[in-house]
C-alpha cells in the first residue's frame, strides 16, 4: 500500500522535498512508516463468526472507551456515540463492493505483520526529522495498548524532539473521540513542520 501511495505522489508530480504531510491513524500510521522507507522527503506525523451483534459490541470494545461510547451523541442523530459508530460500522459493511472480505482479512494480516525495529524506526526518524513527528496515543487503547505507543515514541527519538502526546481514557480512534484535540495537534504539527522547511 506504501507502494501505491507513492505511485500516486509521483503521478501528482510531488517530488520536492518536504512538500507532502503525510498523516496516518492505526493501519494508515503502519502505511505512513513505510512511505518512509521508500521516500524520507515527506512530513510524518481473528477469523470466528460471530453474530452482528457481538462483532460489533467486539469492535467498539475495542477501539474505544467506554466513557465516549456511553457518551450522548455528539451529533444529536442517535442516543448514544456507540449508537452512531454502529450505524456508521453497519452501512459500512453493506458496502459489498468497498468493504470485502478478502480486504478485511488482508488489512488484518498487514496489522498483524507489520513490525519496525529500533533501528528501523531510528532511520525513519533521521530521514523525516523527529521534530516533525508526533505520536498519539489513548491510554486505553486495546487496538494497540499504550506500552505500544509509549516505545514507539521512545524508539523514535522523544528525547531528541519527536512530539508525544496521550490522552488519558481515551482509546484507538483519537479523531473521534478528541476530534477537537486531534485537530489542534495535527494543525500544530504541520504549522511547525511548515517553519522548519
Amino acid at each position: 500500500m506504501a507502494k501505491d501511495t507513492l505511485e500516486i505522489i509521483d503521478s501528482l508530480d510531488w517530488k520536492s522535498a518536504r512538500q507532502l504531510h503525510v498523516v496516518g491513524v492505526s493501519m494508515g500510521g503502519m502505511i505512513a512508516q513505510e512511505l518512509v522507507g521508500y521516500s524520507g522527503n515527506y512530513y510524518l506525523v481473528k477469523t470466528i463468526p460471530k453474530s452482528p451483534d457481538d462483532q460489533l459490541n467486539d469492535v467498539k470494545d475495542r477501539m474505544f472507551s467506554r466513557s465516549w461510547l456511553d457518551a450522548p451523541d455528539e451529533y444529536g442523530e442517535f442516543p448514544t456515540n456507540g449508537d452512531r459508530f454502529a450505524a456508521m460500522e453497519l452501512k459500512k459493511r453493506q458496502d459489498v463492493e468497498g468493504f470485502t472480505r478478502k480486504g478485511f482479512i488482508c488489512q488484518a494480516i498487514a496489522a498483524g505483520w507489520h513490525h519496525k525495529s529500533p533501528e528501523q524506526l531510528k532511520e525513519l526518524a533521521g530521514k523525516v526529522g523527529r521534530e516533525r513527528i508526533q505520536v498519539l496515543h489513548g491510554t486505553v487503547d486495546k487496538m494497540i495498548t499504550s506500552p505500544h505507543g509509549e516505545t514507539l515514541a521512545m524508539e523514535l527519538g522523544e528525547k531528541e524532539g519527536v512530539t508525544k502526546i496521550v490522552v488519558q481514557g481515551r482509546g484507538h480512534v483519537l479523531h473521534l473521540e478528541e476530534l477537537d484535540m486531534y485537530n489542534k495537534a495535527l494543525e500544530s504539527m504541520i504549522e511547525k513542520a511548515e517553519r522548519l522547511a
